[in-house]
C-alpha cells in the first residue's frame, strides 16, 4: 500500500522532522563530526528483525532527504507490506554523517508505525469476513497522531474522529456535566443552529436505560455502547433496529472482537490499536 501524502500532509511531515532532529541532533553530532571525515558517503540497509506489517517508509525517504538531499533511496518494500525476519526494507546511500543523524529518528519513527500497523491488521484480521469496521481513537501520543493514525490504516483498520473538531462526541462526562442524555443532543443542535454548522453526533450509552433515551430523542448518527456484555450488545443492536449506527467501545481485545463483531455492530473502536501496540524490532546498519 503506498502512502499517498498531499501538500497538507507534506508539510506535517517536514515539521516532524525538523522539531525530531532538533530534539536529537542539537548543537551536533559531535560523535560523528570527530570520526567521519565530511565528504564520506555509504551505504545502510534497513533489515527486518520482526514478523508483521511494514509502516514509515515513506517518512523514512523523507528524513534523509532532509539531512542530504543527494541521497539515493533504493525502496525494496512498501508501506503496508508484510514483512519477515531477514527482509530489506530499503538501502539508503548518502553522506555518512547525514546517515548517521538520520539513523535513529528513521528507526524510532518506523518501529513505532510499524507495532501499531501489525497490530491494527491484527485486529482487522479477526473480522476481515465480516460487516463491521475496525476503529482506532483519540488515545494517541500527542503530537504524532497524524503518524500513528496513518499507521493505523497501512494496517487495514480506519480512522475514526481527528480530534475534537471534527465530530460530535456526546459521552458520559458531558452527559453528566449537561444534566441528561436529551439536554446534551439538544445543546447541540442549538449549538449547530447558532454556528450554522453540521458535524456528525456519537452519543455515548452506559446501559439500555440510557440507549432507550437516545432512541427517543433521536437526533443522531451513531449510538456508541461501551462496555456492554456481549449478550446486552446483541439485545441494544435488535433495540436499535437499523435506525442509527451502533459502535462497541471499551476493552475490546483479540481475544473478544469476533463475539463483539457477530452482535451485528457497525463499528468497533479499539484503543489498544494506538496506545498498547508495541514497536517492531528493525536495524539500520551502514554496508
Amino acid at each position: 500500500m503506498v502512502a499517498k501524502i498531499d501538500e497538507s500532509l507534506r508539510q506535517r511531515i517536514l515539521q516532524f522532522i525538523t522539531e525530531a532532529l532538533a530534539e536529537d541532533v542539537g548543537a551536533g553530532d559531535f560523535t560523528s563530526e570527530a570520526t567521519i571525515p565530511a565528504d564520506k558517503r555509504d551505504t545502510a540497509r534497513l533489515l527486518v528483525k520482526d514478523v508483521g506489517i511494514l509502516a514509515g517508509v515513506e517518512i523514512a525517504r523523507m528524513i534523509f532527504e532532509s539531512v542530504d538531499p543527494t541521497m539515493e533511496f533504493d525502496q525494496r518494500l512498501q508501506d503496508g507490506d508484510p514483512m519477515h525476519i531477514g527482509d530489506e526494507a530499503f538501502y539508503v546511500t548518502c553522506n555518512s554523517r547525514a546517515l548517521l543523524q538520520a539513523e535513529r529518528l528513521v528507526l524510532n519513527t518506523m518501529q513505532r508505525m510499524s507495532g501499531i500497523a501489525t497490530l491494527a491488521n491484527r485486529y482487522a484480521f479477526e473480522v476481515a469476513d465480516l460487516p463491521v469496521k475496525v476503529l482506532d481513537t483519540r488515545k494517541t501520543t500527542p503530537n504524532l497522531r497524524f503518524i500513528e493514525k496513518w499507521a493505523v490504516r497501512l494496517g487495514g483498520a480506519e480512522n475514526y474522529r481527528d480530534g475534537l473538531y471534527d465530530r460530535i462526541m456526546i459521552k458520559d462526562n458531558h452527559v453528566d456535566a449537561a444534566g441528561s442524555i436529551t439536554k446534551a443532543i439538544e445543546g447541540v443542535q442549538v449549538f449547530f443552529r447558532e454556528n450554522a454548522m453540521k458535524l456528525p453526533i456519537t452519543v455515548e450509552v452506559r446501559n439500555l436505560v440510557e440507549l432507550m433515551e437516545v432512541l427517543d430523542v433521536g437526533q443522531v448518527n451513531r449510538i456508541m455502547l461501551d462496555n456492554f456484555e456481549v449478550p446486552l450488545l446483541r439485545e441494544a443492536v435488535a433495540h436499535i433496529d437499523g435506525r442509527f449506527e451502533t459502535e462497541a467501545s471499551g476493552g475490546i481485545t483479540l481475544d473478544s472482537i469476533r463475539e463483539v463483531a457477530e452482535t451485528g455492530v457497525d463499528y468497533i473502536s479499539v484503543g489498544a490499536l494506538t496506545h498498547s501496540a508495541v514497536s517492531l524490532d528493525l536495524s539500520l546498519k551502514v554496508m
